[in-house]
């Protein structure tokens, strides 16, 4: 080989191993931003994890209150019922017993001796279940 053929190799590889040292040299480089902009997606991962369950819970939190309130009403608004409907049943109880204790007092003051008979009746029937029992 000539001495310009031998110098241009020489100048040809050295000019290509400084091209793959300044590419080797680039790796690391682009290794450390690539961990960065990783490191900072991250980041903002866990910031947007970090709202998404906070605000998770909080709506957890206010459906869990409203249905407290709604089975609370619910339940408020059936014991009204009941209370309601118990009140109605007393009241008509005692017109019942209003309207048959009327009823009884008329008949006395009609029939005195019948009212009595059936008392005594009715008074012997009591002794005798009493009595049985005893």
């Amino acid at each position: 080989m000539s001495s310009d053929t031998l110098s241009s190799n020489l100048s040809g590889s050295s000019i290509a191993s400084a091209g793959k040292e300044s590419s080797v040299g680039a790796v690391p480089d682009r290794l450390t931003e690539d961990v960065s902009s990783l490191r900072a997606d991250i980041g903002k991962m866990h910031d947007i994890l970090s709202k998404f369950v906070s605000e998770a819970g909080g709506q957890a939190a206010r459906t869990a209150r409203n249905v407290g309130h709604t089975v609370a009403s619910q339940v408020s608004s059936t014991a009204s019922g009941l209370a309601t409907s118990s009140a109605d049943a007393a009241s008509s109880a005692t017109e019942q017993f209003k309207t048959f204790a009327t009823e009884l007092e008329g008949i006395a003051r009609k029939n005195p001796l019948g009212a009595l008979a059936g008392a005594l009746a009715v008074g012997i029937v009591i002794g005798l279940i009493v009595r049985g029992r005893g």
